[in-house]
């Protein structure tokens, strides 16, 4: 078993925001600086490997996802350009953002790990099938969520209303499937009911979040909160790790393994995304800061931090029972941080970092060529946005 190292900074204070480059990587107190190559021989781990990872998986995707794109009817088109940033409301061109392509570039980077040409991109419609399943659930966490603002422009069913918003969803995850039937790799067929799967899966866990809502804070548990994370963020995290080791060809073994790194690193994603979600930088998230203090949402610091027994997850309490009052968001800011919250989430990353690289060791014999996953997962964990 090969054995891998890295310092994950997850446990440094996310939502102190320093960008690093294009990466938006965070860098706060104790977290460390990006890891220098190990005794065991682990490359270097740092925003900037992830970033040219990421931005080599945008444009090898892109031509293929906007080509997918452009065979929906005309009204489902529009709406959907408008979601990824490549069309302004009025059908007009934009500039937009269309995401940072993690899940694309998870797809592609293990391929290349476990044995895949990485110049002849086999992967390309594995990942934008991944990267359309996202956006599917996107559309609709929007609409569910009733989110207003996602990557820094109103959200689509602000725009175009929650019918139009949520068919557009549907037909993404439509065409997800369609792409991988139509492709001749002989792993395809695996990978459309992995994908499937996957998003039964995520539904699942979109159910229990919604339920969760409807309940006082005191009935939900934290084991409650992991496993709906682990369904709604790690399940297609570590469907698009095991969809590119179906792709290289790899044994039922390490797919496996692959996707267990996949759910590690994601929930580790989750408990960052928790985090920013309370104490992050709106001009960097592109979200009011807050967001899911005010709609009352049972994230990991919340509930961790009303689970903890102190004086100040008694406040909480109090503060979740009561209707949203805008002036008393700092407070309830600050009541998670005091009743332990933060600090546990942090925590909790670390560790889920630290569980995703020893599954990566069971799948990728060499640790040189668990380099881009391995920044990846860092990434996933220190950005900001």
């Amino acid at each position: 078993m090969a054995e891998f190292t890295t310092q994950t900074s997850a446990a440094g204070r996310a939502g102190e925001q320093t960008p690093v480059g294009e990466t938006g990587v965070l860098e706060g107190p104790g977290a460390g600086p990006p890891t220098a190559p190990g005794a065991h021989g682990t490359p270097s781990v740092d925003g900037h490997e992830a970033g040219v990872i990421l931005e080599r998986a945008r444009a090898q995707v892109d031509p293929e996802l906007r080509s997918a794109l452009e065979s929906l009817p005309g009204s489902l088109r529009r709406i959907a350009l408008y979601h990824f940033g490549w069309e302004h409301a009025d059908g007009t061109p934009a500039a937009g953002n269309a995401g940072k392509a993690v899940r694309p570039a998870l797809v592609l980077t293990a391929a290349a790990a476990l044995g895949g040409d990485p110049a002849r991109s086999a992967a390309v419609r594995a990942a934008v099938a991944v990267e359309l399943v996202h956006n599917f659930t996107l559309l609709h966490d929007d609409v569910m969520d009733r989110d207003t603002t996602r990557r820094h422009r109103p959200t689509a069913w602000t725009v175009f209303g929650d019918a139009d918003a949520i068919l557009a969803g549907d037909a993404l995850q439509a065409l997800a499937l369609r792409l991988l039937a139509e492709d001749p790799h002989p792993a395809s067929r695996a990978a459309a009911a992995r994908l499937a799967t996957c998003v039964v899966e995520l539904c699942e866990g979109q159910h229990q979040d919604t339920a969760m809502e409807r309940l006082d804070p005191g009935e939900v548990t934290l084991d409650q909160v992991l496993v709906m994370a682990e369904a709604k963020t790690g399940a297609l995290l570590g469907c698009a790790c095991a969809i590119g080791a179906l792709y290289a060809g790899a044994s039922a073994e390490d797919v496996e393994a692959m996707d267990a790194f996949g759910r590690e690193a994601g929930l580790a994603f989750q408990l960052i995304d928790d985090v920013i979600g309370i104490w992050g930088d709106p001009s960097r998230t592109g979200k009011p800061a807050g967001a899911d203090l005010a709609a009352r949402k049972k994230s990991l610091p919340v509930v961790a931090a009303l689970a903890s027994g102190t004086p100040a997850a008694a406040d909480l309490a109090a503060l979740y029972a009561a209707p949203y009052d805008e002036g008393d968001l700092a407070r309830t800011a600050l009541a998670v941080e005091e009743a332990g919250g933060r600090d546990w989430a942090q925590a909790q990353a670390a560790d889920r970092m630290a569980r995703a690289i020893g599954q990566l060791a069971r799948a990728v014999s060499q640790p040189e060529a668990a380099g881009g996953l391995l920044s990846l997962a860092e990434f996933v964990t220190r950005r900001s946005v």
